[in-house]
């Protein structure tokens, strides 16, 4: 991989270079074997995990966080790579049909043979986030995922660790090429300039992107205005509600009240999935608990612009004539900013939710009020889109049923007496949701489904055994899931 010297801006020459490398890449990478890209990706967790003193030490300088924080991140980053290795192995992501040749087809005419699978889409480009040095960074799940897929990756580093993305990057492609990977299948590019150009240049067949709603917009604008349009995958922002019952809140509110401010000041506030609001019974004593707990000590942000635009954000809540201060400190606005909740009652935020239901990514959350539970039903109703929806409750709650059916409407991750902070790396997870919360709510950046963000299906009608790809053909066998007519085998 060739990087610009230092944290320097990628040139428009050097780009074009990339790009091209990155195309041609993409035509040998998308023909390895299955096995072959599962080594790969082990050899490439092998050598991020042995040069985890050096990153770590980086991503602290850059990033202000811990360093178990980090520490843990990066052990997640490493898991997942495996995990997809994992994946390839398995062969069931292809989702592979065969459909024999039936001449008495019941629809009126002969079935064809035909043969269906996911294929990788093209080169993509990648950026990565700034909350997240590591597991959607350079290394993260996108560019797992799409390494996995057989895509060729063009990594837009974040701005809040340029040191810590080139490093990485570095160690990323040297594993690569140590697994005999072609030259220019992953590649680091920096600046804003850079990564638009990258965005639309027609080598590039998706986009994917972690971060505010401003800047995921303009590049989803990006994506969708080119000559060719082309997927464009952005997690933007997310308020992430809680709604708890009046039986829950009689029953542990203490305990409730624990857990909300520890989950809402996780990272300094600074998780997509941190609950921004805590809808509560009028006459809840969780807000009198809220105000006599000990605030988790103040922690610096990741970076200026997240600083600037999260005092910008509490000072307008602050400001909101419908808003009190509910546990808010003279150190609420300082650098670093101390944990602060405010609170007002769901009338007000069903009459303003521009205003008053909205993400404000740092460490301070809101707390909402009400007099009838069926007005959480209405604001279920109300809400835009969400990665995650969490609903505290008991089971003989008369309004769960009606409040999960909604939820499940708007949010793509539901949790029962959980907290939303916490996204395991699993088979079975979801992240994502409806806009804002992502532009493409079909699909997850976590979780072992994030690879389908980089295939798309093809089918293959009437070719000869020795033509076809090995994971349709009748040679393999049962080694890997297929639906055969109708049934499936494996």
């Amino acid at each position: 991989m060739t990087t610009p010297v230092g944290v320097s801006d990628t040139t428009e020459e050097l780009l074009e270079d990339e790009l091209h490398q990155a195309e041609s890449a993409y035509d040998a990478w998308s023909q390895t074997s299955r096995q072959d890209r599962a080594a790969a990706l082990g050899i490439v967790a092998d050598r991020l995990d042995q040069a985890a003193d050096e990153l770590v030490a980086i991503a602290q300088r850059e990033s202000h966080l811990a360093e178990g924080r980090l520490r843990g991140e990066l052990r997640r980053t490493t898991f997942q790579l495996r995990l997809f290795g994992e994946v390839l192995t398995d062969g069931g992501y292809l989702e592979a049909r065969i459909d024999h040749a039936d001449p008495a087809w019941p629809m009126g005419a002969p079935r064809p043979d035909l043969r269906r699978q996911l294929e990788p889409i093209g080169p993509v480009v990648v950026f990565a986030a700034s909350n997240f040095p590591f597991a959607f960074s350079v290394a993260g799940g996108d560019t797992a995922a799409a390494l996995a897929a057989g895509c060729s990756v063009v990594l837009k580093a974040h701005p809040g660790h340029p040191e810590l993305s080139v490093r990485t990057g570095q160690i990323v492609a040297d594993a690569l090429a140590e697994a005999g990977a072609p030259q220019g299948v992953f590649t680091v590019i920096l600046g804003v300039e850079a990564g638009g150009r990258a965005l639309a240049d027609p080598r590039i067949k998706a986009g994917s992107f972690t971060g505010s709603i401003p800047g995921g917009r303009a590049l989803f604008d990006i994506a969708n205005s080119r000559p060719d349009p082309i997927p464009f995958y952005g997690e933007l922002g997310s308020v992430n509600p809680v709604f708890v019952t009046r039986r829950a809140d009689a029953a542990r509110g203490q305990q409730v009240a624990e857990e909300f401010l520890a989950s809402m000041s996780l990272g300094a506030g600074q998780f997509c999935t941190k609950p921004g609001v805590l809808l509560v019974p009028a006459d809840s004593a969780i807000p009198a608990t809220l105000q006599q707990l000990a605030l988790p000590s103040a922690a610096p942000l990741l970076n200026t612009r997240i600083q600037q635009g999260f005092l910008r954000g509490l000072d307008e809540l602050l400001a909101h004539p419908r808003v009190t201060a509910l546990t808010v400190t003279d150190g609420a606005l300082a650098d670093a900013p101390a944990p602060s909740i405010l609170q007002t009652d769901i009338d007000s935020v069903l009459t303003d939710q521009e205003g008053l239901f909205r993400e404000c990514f740092g460490p301070t959350a809101l707390v909402v009020t009400y007099a009838d539970e069926t007005s959480l039903l209405e604001l279920a109703r109300s809400i835009d889109g969400q990665l995650t929806a969490t609903i505290v409750g008991e089971p003989d709650d008369e309004i769960a049923p009606e409040l999960i059916r909604l939820l499940a409407k708007r949010a793509g991750r539901l949790l029962w007496n959980q907290w939303p902070t916490g996204v395991s790396v699993t088979y079975a997870q979801q992240h994502g949701g409806p806009y804002p919360a992502t532009t493409a709510p079909g699909t997850t950046s976590v979780g072992t489904a994030a690879i389908t963000r980089f295939l798309r299906p093809v089918a293959y009608q009437g070719f000869p055994q020795e033509l076809l790809p090995t994971e349709l053909s009748e040679d393999l066998g049962a080694t890997i899931p297929r639906l055969v007519d109708g049934e499936l085998r494996s």
